[in-house]
């Protein structure tokens, strides 16, 4: 059965189809994949106290409803180092359409990648891993498997993308952590099977992987359209 927090935020999305970002996250920190530090800050004094109480830089995020790809719209702004820059980034986004708030999170830092899922009509849930950031469309190293995973199916999911060299340390960098990705990818599977029947896809890219610790800087998660 799913836990209340994550019922209630999946019907609380249906309208829009899709799931606002800060509540992806909540989502995903339920199930113990390592988000950043976030507030949802629906007036200018939230976004202050976060920077009072976490420091510089952040990333601010426009939140709308009617805005699913937020940086087509300059609606990313990464690297805020002062509270006039933050404050002039809330100026611009509350011109936006719907708009409902500003996301703004610490900076994440590692190397990126991408965990995706989507349901198959066919073959039910399947779980998309590989190399992400803006060049994952170009590159296109990814890896398949069928949910539910085990930890030989992660495993096998790294050995297999043609870029693995990089996530075990190549040319004097350091590896990932490789027990933090595969936790993350574990737990990310338990979510796709208890919600696969409420979604179309879900999609987590860039998520920044260093030697501490695997994060997700953002998250998209699309839901099934009503028969």
């Amino acid at each position: 059965m799913l836990k209340k927090e994550i019922t209630e935020i999946l019907e609380a999305s249906r309208q829009n189809g899709w799931v606002l970002e800060p509540d992806a996250k909540a989502l995903l920190r339920s199930y113990g994949i390592g988000v950043p530090r976030f507030v949802c800050a629906v007036g200018m004094e939230e976004a202050l106290q976060f920077v009072l109480e976490h420091g510089f830089p952040v990333v601010a995020k426009i939140v709308s409803p009617k805005i699913l790809h937020k940086s087509d719209v300059g609606g990313v702004v990464p690297g805020i180092e002062s509270d006039e820059q933050l404050h002039d980034t809330w100026e611009r986004f509350s011109k936006m359409e719907a708009f409902a708030g500003m996301l703004v999170e610490e900076m994440g830092f590692g190397r990126e990648l991408m965990i995706g899922a989507k349901v198959d009509e066919q073959f039910g849930p399947i779980i998309l891993f590989g190399m992400g950031g803006t060049e994952v469309e170009i590159y296109r190293d990814t890896v398949l498997r069928m949910a539910p995973l085990q930890e030989k199916d992660v495993s096998s999911m790294i050995k297999n993308l043609k870029a693995h060299q990089l996530l075990e340390g190549f040319r004097g960098s350091k590896p990932v952590n490789k027990e933090a990705l595969t936790k993350a990818l574990l737990a990310f599977s338990d979510l796709v099977m208890d919600v696969h029947e409420s979604i179309e896809s879900i999609d987590l890219n860039p998520v920044l992987c260093s030697p501490e610790k695997c994060v997700v800087a953002d998250a998209r998660i699309m839901l099934r359209k009503p028969d």
